[in-house]
């Protein structure tokens, strides 16, 4: 799935072409992808002018004044600016039509990824209640160890809900816990106020560094020029099972952690 990191880059892509840039049509060529299609996009979309591309968590917004639309990318999801006539795929769901006659278009081969709309001044169910951008100064380490206190769940776990920092997936989780000394498994309500510091600081950089390496291919993930992200190349951990560990030799573990494999080392990460 598209992290934070890969959206980011996304949003990056397209921004250019679609901010100040008005919306001639809508092509749905299917009513809905993991939920319907809100009649909104098709009626008030069309006319407007796109103000902003933006990212919140792992959702682009495409603001206007009638409102915004939300794009998800899902498991698969694609989004490429092409010349409007470019004929489309079996998977290619979505076109937005803009005037200099290109359109935003969506492919997802496995439609769990969305298009919705936010009317002006609401906030989407889907954004309501969700953590701090982990990229922002509303986000430290003292936000994680005071959220943390008294909490059992494993520290891999705590730093991937939503509820508690937005957009730090499974990839870039194991790879902050690798580069902050943390074993994935630890009781978050069990690790220190000053190992949070440091944890938050590694999502920081890590976030920032995978950003501007592109992102991380896996499967299907392209940027949307259609190049692969790079960061995949230096991972330490994630998905390096029973490889040697490229700080200490030993051999990293895979153990099950919230029904998603977590890849660490039993001696860099204590």
């Amino acid at each position: 799935m598209p992290e934070l990191p890969e959206v980011e880059t996304t949003r990056r892509g397209i921004a250019p072409h679609l901010e100040g840039r008005r919306v001639t049509g809508v092509v749905l060529r299917r009513p809905d992808l993991r939920w319907p299609i809100p009649p909104e996009i098709t009626s008030h979309l069309p006319g407007q002018v796109i103000e902003a591309v933006e990212r919140r968590a792992k959702y682009l917004l495409l603001r206007t004044q009638a409102g915004t639309a939300l794009l998800h990318l899902g498991m698969s999801g694609m989004l490429r600016v092409l010349p409007r006539d470019t004929p489309p795929g079996k998977h290619d769901h979505v076109d937005i039509v803009l005037e200099t006659d290109q359109a935003l278009r969506l492919t997802d081969p496995r439609r769990f990824g969305a298009l919705l709309w936010q009317m002006p001044g609401e906030t989407h169910a889907l954004l309501d209640g969700i953590g701090p951008e982990p990229l922002t100064d509303a986000f430290d380490g003292d936000v994680l160890w005071r959220l943390a206190q008294g909490r059992s769940a494993a520290v891999k776990t705590f730093i991937m809900d939503n509820a508690i920092v937005v957009g730090v997936g499974n990839i870039y989780a194991s790879e902050a816990l690798f580069a902050a000394g943390i074993d994935p498994r630890r009781a978050a309500g069990k690790v220190s106020r000053q190992r949070y510091a440091r944890l938050a600081a590694e999502i920081k950089r890590i976030l920032a560094y995978a950003i501007s390496r592109g992102g991380t291919t896996l499967r299907d993930f392209l940027a949307p020029d259609g190049a692969p992200g790079y960061f995949f190349q230096e991972l330490f951990v994630y998905g390096r099972g029973g490889e040697p560990c490229k700080q200490c030799g030993s051999p990293i573990r895979v153990v099950t952690l919230g029904q998603r494999a977590s890849c660490y080392c039993p001696s860099c990460q204590a």
